[in-house]
């Protein structure tokens, strides 16, 4: 039995309780059996935690952890399977800023979570949607006005297209993605940013085809959907159909709010997608098209936070990575807080409560009995939340009670 003691920590515990200090946690076997007072070492590893900052590992539930947007003349060059490699980076850096779990929003196989589970690759445990279902000529189609298909995701072995259009279609394309492993069902229910045939407020899927997905997955699985879902009458269509997570929600109303607590459905808000696209244009290549739309969105995104977070909808911590550079994830965090969440509540929603939006019971708290992730920061986040997004400020990140990370 392996047992790692981390002693003369300050815990932030994820529940939003106040800091206890001079906190020691043992660590067996991967799980947290104990949270409090020292105790005898008895031949156990021993980590002095200096006075550090321990946190639940963070939660990040909408990643797109295979891909990460380029310049087209970059894309076209580059060979197809040199993005399996990219991918490895990614979920380094990924788990290196202090994230170890994600739910992927679209692009990485059932391969790709396995080769982390069993250690081929470093990087957080996943959930997997393997691709998203769009309509033709919605936010997953990449086909151009030219009549070029410039979609990030082409299909492949494990990877189905995504595009289904009308209720039987899309029901076999939920079995389908059923059948190549999928954790969670993604759907594209509006229009995007980056997409270039369509507008974030255009709404996409009928309420008929989203209740058929929610009915395929859900009831006939026990999956879980998540929707990408921006304009406001495509999200109150995923919020009547019972869709899990709405992703973005960039033009909220108090009457979906309402909607959105009464049913539990979940926001999962990636204020740092519009931010990032915006601040990294040119080296993200960004068309002229999506650089425009984020300007567009981006205040109306941070009202609809505030609106849905001042009310009590639930959130979860989600940010869009891949649409924008992995590993400058919690940012989030910090854009958050700007928009009105306390420090407190900002790791909350990036620990306990994005946890149970991916429905996992034993994960998001520094807990006796729970998974062991967790990070240590040099400094008090709750002091300057900003400091999460310096990968230099977290010294120890800690997956299943394994050291990952240490500086």
């Amino acid at each position: 039995m392996s047992k790692l003691i981390v002693e003369n920590i300050n815990l932030i515990d994820g529940s939003g309780a106040d800091v206890k200090k001079n906190v020691t946690v043992v660590i067996e076997d991967g799980r947290f059996t104990h949270v409090g007072n020292s105790v005898e070492t008895n031949g156990a590893e021993v980590i002095d935690g200096q006075g550090k900052y321990m946190l639940p590992g963070m939660i990040d539930t909408h990643v797109h952890l295979s891909t990460e947007f380029k310049p087209l003349a970059d894309r076209i060059a580059t060979p197809f399977s040199y993005h399996f490699y990219e991918a490895a980076q990614y979920a380094e850096r990924t788990i290196n800023a202090g994230i170890t779990t994600v739910r992927d929003a679209l692009g990485s196989s059932l391969g790709f979570k396995q080769a982390i589970n069993d250690g081929l690759v470093t990087g957080p445990r996943m959930q997997v949607s393997i691709n998203a279902l769009s309509i033709t000529g919605g936010h997953g189609d990449g086909y151009n006005y030219s009549g070029v298909d410039l979609g990030i995701v082409r299909p492949y072995e494990g990877m189905p297209d995504g595009i289904a259009d009308g209720v039987e279609e899309v029901r076999k394309k939920t079995r389908e993605l059923l059948r190549a492993g999928a954790d969670v069902i993604k759907v594209m229910a509006t229009g995007g940013v980056s997409s270039p045939t369509d507008h974030p407020k255009f709404t996409q899927y009928s309420l008929d085809e989203l209740k058929v997905i929610v009915e395929e997955a859900e009831f006939r699985n026990g999956v879980k959907v998540m929707a990408h879902a921006q304009g406001l009458e495509g999200i109150k269509n995923c919020v009547e159909a019972g869709i899990h997570s709405i992703e973005h929600g960039i033009y909220l109303d108090d009457e979906v709010i309402e909607q959105m607590k009464e049913k539990g459905t979940y926001l999962v808000p990636t204020l740092l997608a519009p931010v990032s696209v915006i601040e990294f244009a040119d080296e993200l290549g960004i068309s002229a098209v999506g650089l425009q739309k984020s300007k567009e969105v981006m205040e109306d995104h941070k009202a609809s936070f505030k609106k849905a977070y001042d009310a009590g909808v639930k959130i979860a911590m989600g940010t869009d990575a891949g649409v924008f550079k992995h590993g400058t994830n919690l940012r989030e965090l910090e854009l958050m807080v700007e928009s009105g969440a306390t420090p407190m509540d900002a790791i909350v929603i990036s620990t306990k409560n994005a946890a149970e939006c991916m429905e996992i019971e034993d994960l998001g708290l520094v807990k006796e009995g729970y998974i062991a992730d967790f990070i240590l920061t040099e400094n008090n986040p709750l002091e300057d939340i900003g400091i999460l997004k310096n990968n230099d400020e977290i010294k120890v990140v800690a997956k299943d009670g394994k050291i990952l990370k240490s500086i």
